[in-house]
């Protein structure tokens, strides 16, 4: 073999050995891990907005963060073992971007050692999350919503739209945390608004078809529907249903109007999930969650569906579209 050669394949070598060594040398990726109520879906817009939380802090999936996703699919049951998986795959935080108080105890109970950051819709005080909201003390922080605070708003919503209207379903689901606070301020808030409520609970598909039968049994007139991963994944089998039955309904998040829902009230998810990603963002860099108080939501939305309110022959009043932040026409 001529030198000429010899020096041709000698710097080919190195040429091609440098991406690897390169390769080597490149830090591993920062591993999370994700834990959720709901279905599998890592394309949803509460997904993508916890990623792009994760970005603009400096973090992004596949480049320098791996994330370990694990699905409860509407088990609640699931949701222990689901958290001491990630425990044991020793990953950097534990998030839990929305409808989060199950998950969030989940999670909690399993280690008090890796930071969690959660959203959730209940008071994360009560539910027994973090010792104050200034002060979180532990492990665990996020982004609150109040739910139960927004529920007389919900009932004034419905009283506004159907001044008549006094028998008032509220479909929770039992398996949720949240449920005995929301059914206790309903029921507090709903004689000053001339209403009456009736509770029925569904906690699975075919429990939201035999709730629904009740609700026609019991002659109610309009219907609540508490926020709820499980309801959130069946918007559209619930949003069908309450359209079949002619019974007015709001919802807490806009994606059931999106699904043809007739009224929405409450925290944009997506705004929520993006702050989660931030906080995580946060720790990533070295914050203590201890130290970081839990914020509260502050981005509401009103939604109405002038599609769904003429199917229901309802004639939306002028001062609820001017409250509106955005009407379904």
């Amino acid at each position: 073999m001529s030198l000429r050669r010899r020096e041709f394949i000698a710097a080919l070598g190195g040429a091609t050995a440098w991406p690897l060594a390169a390769r080597a040398q490149r830090p591993p990726a920062t591993v999370i891990g994700y834990l959720s109520t709901g279905l599998a879906d890592l394309d949803s817009l509460s997904g993508r907005a916890f990623r792009k939380g994760l970005s603009e802090a400096g973090f992004i999936e596949g480049r320098n963060l791996a994330i370990e996703y694990r699905f409860a699919e509407n088990n609640f049951g699931r949701l222990p073992d689901l958290a001491a998986d990630l425990v044991q795959h020793r990953v950097a935080v534990i998030v839990i971007p929305n409808g989060g108080t199950a998950p969030a105890l989940a999670a909690k109970a399993a280690t008090t050692t890796i930071p969690i950051v959660f959203g959730t819709g209940g008071d994360p005080v009560q539910m027994g999350l973090v010792a104050s909201l200034n002060r979180p003390g532990g492990n665990v922080t996020g982004i609150a919503i109040m739910n139960v605070e927004i529920v007389p708003k919900r009932l004034g919503v419905l009283r506004e739209l159907l001044p008549k209207a006094t028998r008032i379903g509220v479909l929770v689901n039992p398996n949720n945390p949240n449920t005995e606070p929301i059914v206790k301020q309903a029921q507090a808030a709903a004689p000053a608004l001339g209403q009456e409520i009736e509770v029925v609970t569904a906690g699975s598909a075919r429990e939201i078809d035999t709730a629904f039968a009740s609700l026609v049994q019991k002659r109610i007139e309009a219907l609540m529907i508490n926020p709820d991963p499980v309801f959130a994944n069946r918007r559209v089998q619930i949003a069908t249903l309450a359209t079949r039955q002619a019974m007015p309904a709001i919802f807490g998040e806009r994606e059931s109007v999106d699904a043809g829902g007739l009224m929405s009230y409450g925290a944009s998810q997506t705004d929520l999930a993006r702050q989660v990603g931030l906080y995580v963002g946060r720790i990533l860099k070295g914050d203590k969650p201890a130290d970081l108080p839990v914020m509260q939501a502050v981005k509401f939305e009103f939604i109405i569906n002038l599609q769904t309110a003429r199917a229901f022959g309802i004639e939306v009043p002028p001062t609820l579209l001017a409250l509106a932040d955005e009407v379904i026409a």
